[in-house]
C-alpha cells in the first residue's frame, strides 16, 4: 500500500508514509532474520534484500528532511534515530556481499559492497565517520574491485581502486585488476604505470613482472626493460624467469657476449630451460655475424663451435622448432665443413 502512494507525485514528500513503509519492511525482515536464527526455512537473499531496503527508505527519508521548507529552514527531525537503527543492520550489507560472491553472483555481490561503502557518503551517517573509523571498507572495496574484474567490466574494477588498495593485504592482486581494466580500456599509458606500481611495490608478483617486460618490448623500451629484470634479479638472483628476460634484453640491445654470460648463468640452475640453450648459440651466431669471413678466418669458427653444443641441445629440447633451429644449424655445420649433419639438415629445410 505505501508503494502504491509514494507513487503519486503529491505523496513523494509524506513522511509517514516513508515512515510506515519502513515499519513494514522491518517487520519483514525481523520475521527473516528470527526463520534463519531458529533454523527455518527462508530465502537468505530475501532476508538480505530487506534489509538493504530499510537503508533506501531512511536514506530517502533524511534526504527529504535537508530539503528546506517553505520558510527556508531545515528540520532534521529523524536522522539521530535512523542511524543509530541502521547502524546495527550495516554489518548486513557487507554480509550481504559475501554471501552473493560464494555463489558466484558478482553483481549482486558488487551492488552490496558497494552500497556498503556508499553509506560513507550519506549525510544520514555522518557522525559514524564510516570513510576513517570503519576499518571494513578497504575491504569492501576490494571485493567490489574484484567482482567488476570478475564482471571483466572495467568501470566497476576502476570505480572504488583508491579505496581497495589501502587494504594492504591484497592490494597485489588489486593492482593485477586496475591493469588489466587499463588493459581493457586500451589505455597504454595507465597501463604501463599500473604494472611499473605493482612491480615496483611487489616484485616477486608473478602477474607483473612478465608484463611489464612485454610492454616495454612492445615499446622498443629495452633499456628499461633491462633496469627491471636487474630489479628483480636484485631480489632473487636464482630466479630463471628473471635471469632470462636479463639475457633476452641484453640480446635486443645487442649485447651478445653479456646475453651469453646471462644464458649460461640460467643454464647452470636448469639445464633443459631450452631458451636459454637458444639466446647463447644465437648470441655466438651473431658475433659470427659481425667479423670479416677473409681476415676473422679462425675466430669464426671457434664461435661456430661454441654455438654449436648449444644449438643442438635446443633441438633436442624443442624438437618441434625447425624454423627456430634449423636455419641456425645449417649455417653451424656449413661453416665448420660438417657434411653428414649439413646434408641432414639440408633435407630437413627442403
Amino acid at each position: 500500500m505505501m508503494v502504491r502512494l509514494l507513487k503519486e507525485p503529491k505523496n513523494k514528500t509524506n513522511k509517514k508514509i516513508y515512515l510506515t513503509r519502513f515499519d513494514a519492511v522491518k517487520g519483514l525482515y525481523l520475521q527473516a532474520n528470527e526463520r534463519l536464527y531458529l533454523k527455518q526455512k527462508q530465502d537468505t537473499a530475501k532476508f538480505f534484500e530487506l534489509n538493504k531496503r530499510m537503508f533506501t527508505i531512511l536514506e530517502t527519508l533524511d534526504s527529504i528532511e535537508m530539503r528546506p521548507n517553505e520558510k527556508g529552514r531545515v528540520d532534521i527531525e529523524y536522522r539521530k534515530k535512523h542511524a543509530e537503527l541502521l547502524h546495527a543492520y550495516r554489518p548486513n550489507l557487507f554480509n550481504a556481499g559475501t554471501y552473493h560472491l560464494r555463489k558466484g553472483e558478482m553483481q549482486k555481490a558488487f551492488d552490496y559492497f558497494e552500497f556498503y561503502i556508499d553509506c560513507s557518503r550519506q549525510p544520514l551517517f555522518s557522525t559514524y565517520r564510516y570513510d576513517s573509523l570503519d576499518t571494513r571498507m578497504p575491504e569492501a572495496a576490494y571485493w567490489a574491485t574484484f567482482c567488476g574484474y570478475r564482471m571483466q567490466n572495467a568501470v566497476l574494477t576502476l570505480r572504488h581502486r583508491k579505496l581497495a588498495l589501502c587494504d594492504s593485504a591484497k592490494a597485489n592482486f588489486t593492482l593485477q585488476y586496475i591493469a588489466e581494466a587499463r588493459r581493457w580500456l586500451n589505455d597504454q599509458e595507465l597501463y604501463l604505470k599500473t604494472l611499473e606500481e605493482g612491480f615496483r611495490r611487489f616484485p616477486t608478483f608473478t602477474y607483473f613482472f612478465p608484463r611489464l617486460m612485454d610492454a616495454y618490448s612492445q615499446r622498443g623500451e629495452y633499456d628499461k626493460a633491462l633496469a627491471a629484470a636487474d630489479s628483480a634479479i636484485a631480489v632473487c638472483d636464482t630466479c630463471t624467469l628473471y635471469l632470462f628476460a636479463k639475457s633476452t634484453m641484453l640480446f635486443r640491445l645487442e649485447r651478445y657476449g653479456e646475453s651469453i654470460k646471462v644464458s649460461e648463468q640460467i643454464i647452470a640452475i636448469n639445464p633443459n630451460l631450452a631458451e636459454a640453450h637458444f639466446n647463447a648459440g644465437t648470441g655466438y651466431l651473431n658475433i659470427a655475424l659481425r667479423l670479416d669471413e677473409r681476415k676473422n678466418k679462425k675466430q669464426l669458427r671457434q664461435l661456430y663451435q661454441k654455438a654449436r653444443p648449444y644449438m643442438e641441445r635446443y633441438r633436442q629440447l624443442m624438437p618441434n622448432q625447425k624454423e627456430k633451429w634449423g636455419p641456425a644449424l645449417y649455417r653451424i655445420y656449413l661453416n665448420l665443413n660438417m657434411g653428414k649433419q649439413f646434408d641432414e639438415i639440408d633435407r630437413l629445410l627442403k
